[in-house]
């Protein structure tokens, strides 16, 4: 098959890795062609088109003719196939980084080129600023990570034959070259964007035995997830925490996976889901966050994953609950009319008083200011500490055992037959047969698929609010 994949960019992140294992599960079986709206910053095993039209939006910059792009993009395709390629596989189509993109699709469709829309990260979950105002392409595949994902697409309007799930792959996390250790810090393999959840990661180190200091290994790249990210650093140098920031830039990311004892994670969203698969390829633990909708299809698959918390409660009276609560409310009302979801002002107080009858709020919910101010108030007082930590026992650092080897065992073998390229290649040669013989009548109801991830009571103002320092 002649398959041709596009993206906005190939830039090091989590869409590119996939690209770059999708290339090289399918190389021997499939002729490949990338087409990416910035060139790759490393080489890529397949013929690379740059499509300067194809990246992501800037500052000031005048409007694009999606049809003139289209055309750019079919003539690269014919210049590599003269009868053109059997499908288009799109990464992330949904996601509002280029204001032309769907415009671009809906004119390449006209060509008659076939089009399979695979979405890692939906603008409904947490992403305002990435909403597209207008429909998502009709009448094409789509192709998702998660099973979650694709419940929402059907409840949303799609149909099973029209639907794919595509798990991604896992590579072992590479041996180190040193003899000795790296270090005795606790990992967090991370690119620090806000929803990764830095504060609690932060919090999590308070109860680090000693000796043992945090590193999280990559700064972020947007404007916005930059200035929370500095903003942890002065606090975390303010308040003297063990924290070593921007570790992965200076040491090889294997000998800092080498060198600590065990990994953490402490995001409040992922797609599919590598930091609760990545780690046990090493041998190590991972401890923290669970995402319990992520994390559902590797349960079914064998991965043990309880000593993992599914939130983290913190006494309401130990935040500035009334500033929280109208931040909260003014922010989720904003977002309900973004996503043109009806809620009104009564709804919201209602909910308010519910969260305030129980006493206690996920501290995932809180953003980086009501963070900051309840780490410092557990700094200053080990009572405190304590008594959070009889609330949360999973915080307590655990004492490495059998039992824990056993579970590193266990999990290291789900994951090492479970997600492998040869899954990976068959899955994706499998989809593309169907995408490729197969044409669909479908509609993504963009308004039922925005309240599917809508949820009131998991509304996180770290998640869907601005910074707030």
């Amino acid at each position: 098959m002649k398959i041709a994949l596009l993206h906005y960019h190939l830039k090091a992140g989590g869409v590119t890795t996939v690209i770059r294992h999708q290339v090289e599960a399918l190389k021997e079986d499939c002729r490949l062609l990338v087409l990416s709206g910035e060139p790759p910053q490393s080489p890529f095993p397949v013929p690379v088109r740059h499509i300067a039209g194809l990246a992501y939006d800037a500052p000031a910059q005048p409007p694009r003719d999606p049809h003139k792009i289209a055309a750019e993009i079919h003539q690269a395709i014919l210049g590599e196939w003269e009868g053109g390629c059997d499908l288009l596989h799109v990464h992330n189509p949904t996601i509002a980084k280029n204001n032309a993109f769907l415009d671009i699709l809906e004119a390449l469709q006209e060509r008659g080129i076939k089009l399979f829309l695979h979405i890692h990260d939906f603008a409904e979950d947490g992403r305002p600023g990435a909403y597209f105002p207008g429909d998502y392409p009709d009448d094409c595949h789509y192709g998702v990570i998660n099973s979650r994902d694709y419940r929402l697409l059907l409840a949303a309007g799609l149909k099973p034959e029209g639907l794919h799930t595509l798990h991604n792959p896992v590579k072992a996390l590479g041996a180190s070259r040193r003899s000795t250790p790296a270090g005795n810090d606790i990992l967090y393999p991370v690119r620090a964007i806000r929803r990764k959840n830095i504060g609690e990661s932060l919090l999590l180190s308070l109860y680090f035995q000693k000796g043992h200091a945090l590193s999280i290994t990559l700064p972020p790249n947007s404007p916005a997830d930059l200035a929370a990210y500095n903003g942890w650093k002065r606090f975390a140098r303010e308040n003297h925490l063990e924290v070593h920031f921007d570790k992965g830039v200076t040491h090889r990311f294997e000998d800092l996976v080498d060198g600590t004892p065990y990994l953490i994670t402490t995001s409040i969203t992922e797609g599919f889901g590598y930091a609760f698969l990545e780690a046990w390829t090493a041998g190590k633990l991972v401890r923290g966050r669970n995402l319990a909708d992520i994390t559902r299809d590797f349960a079914a698959c064998g991965l043990q994953l309880e000593h993992l918390y599914n939130d983290l409660p913190v006494p309401l009276e130990w935040i500035d609950h009334r500033r929280f609560f109208s931040q909260w409310g003014s922010c989720l009302l904003k977002n309900s009319r973004h996503f043109g979801l009806p809620l009104d002002p009564e709804t919201i107080a209602h909910i308010v008083e519910s969260m305030q009858a129980a006493g206690r709020l996920d501290f995932g919910l809180l953003n980086e200011s009501h963070q900051k101010a309840f780490i410092r108030r557990l700094i200053k007082d080990p009572a405190k500490r304590k008594h959070l930590a009889e609330i949360n026992p999973l915080l307590e650092e655990p004492v490495l055992s059998a039992d824990t080897e056993n579970i590193i065992r266990h999990n290291r073998r789900i994951v090492s037959t479970g997600f492998t390229m040869d899954s990976c290649r068959e899955n994706l040669l499998d989809v593309y047969q169907k995408v490729a013989r197969r044409d669909v009548k479908q509609h993504i109801d963009k308004s039922r698929l925005a309240a599917s991830f809508f949820k009131p009571e998991r509304f996180s103002l770290l998640k869907w609010g601005p910074y707030v320092e």
